[in-house]
């Protein structure tokens, strides 16, 4: 009798590394393909985000306004492409406040929500926490002389992982002091320093393949990955402890769910950004 493939039926580490090998072989390919399947492939892992964020403000007893928030966060992410593609112009950007003051309007009709004022606050929050960073992920690619560089976004996405992976293996094999326990009592101080030389490894090769930025750039965009990444899934950590739950989903086996796969992108995106277009 033939045997199906299951992925649960193999441990939490095989699971970890057949997702990532996937996923991450997806991203990649997909990326350095076509900048409108990179641009695909991003709308929806911003879309499912979003979704998944307030699927988790929902369990909490909170009533934001899912489809819109969703709709928005969508549609800001499609804009800033656009923009940068100069497919429209910059005073587009202008559009957004417009946009996210719909919330305010649409609540009014609600009767139902006995708080209006906290759902709209979560339902701008899943706009800014989630949609606003994957929207300057595309002003990053585009920072460098107004073209697509895939090699910023791969870049961006193998230090990420580089520093994910070595402070996993680093935590589980030396870790014993602990970084931040009333968050997240698992991560360490020997986790994140195997997670920093393995970032800085990884940018070292970067530099030398990928010279569209020079081997300081790297290191200082490795150096913000590693900090703002870091407290990204402390952030993330802390709001799932908020309602008292262990991971953000299931969508990605082994991994948990969207949230918990890219929340150390989530808050260094606009650090990266604002340093590539301002420095």
């Amino acid at each position: 009798m033939r045997s199906r493939f299951n992925i649960n039926n193999y441990s939490n580490l095989a699971q970890r590394v057949i997702a990532a090998i996937i996923g991450g072989s997806i991203l990649i390919a997909g990326t350095i393909y076509d900048q409108w399947l990179y641009f695909a492939i991003f709308f929806v892992i911003c879309m499912l985000a979003q979704l998944e964020f307030y699927k988790l403000v929902g369990l909490d007893g909170m009533l934001p306004l899912k489809t819109v928030g969703t709709i928005l966060g969508c549609v800001i992410f499609t804009m800033s492409y656009l923009v940068e593609l100069k497919h429209l112009p910059d005073s587009y950007y202008f559009l957004i406040f417009p946009l996210v003051s719909i919330i305010f309007f649409i609540k009014l009709y609600k009767k139902s929500d006995k708080k209006p004022f906290t759902s709209i606050a979560f339902t701008f929050l899943g706009i800014f926490y989630v949609g606003i960073p994957f929207a300057l992920l595309n002003v990053a690619a585009f920072s460098v002389n107004g073209i697509f560089q895939y090699e910023i976004i791969l870049g961006t996405l193998f230090i990420l992982w580089a520093s994910d992976s070595g402070a996993y293996f680093a935590g589980t094999r030396f870790g014993k002091t602990k970084l931040f326990e009333r968050i997240s009592p698992k991560k360490s101080w020997e986790g994140s320093v195997g997670g920093a030389i393995t970032s800085f490894g990884v940018a070292l090769v970067l530099a030398s393949k990928f010279t569209i930025l020079d081997v300081t750039q790297w290191m200082i965009i490795t150096t913000i990955i590693i900090i703002a990444g870091t407290y990204g899934d402390l952030v993330e950590s802390l709001f799932k402890r908020s309602i008292e739950i262990k991971d953000s989903g299931q969508s990605i086996p082994g991994h948990g769910g969207f949230l918990d796969r890219f929340d150390g992108l989530l808050l260094a995106s606009p650090f990266i950004t604002a340093f590539l277009k301002i420095f």
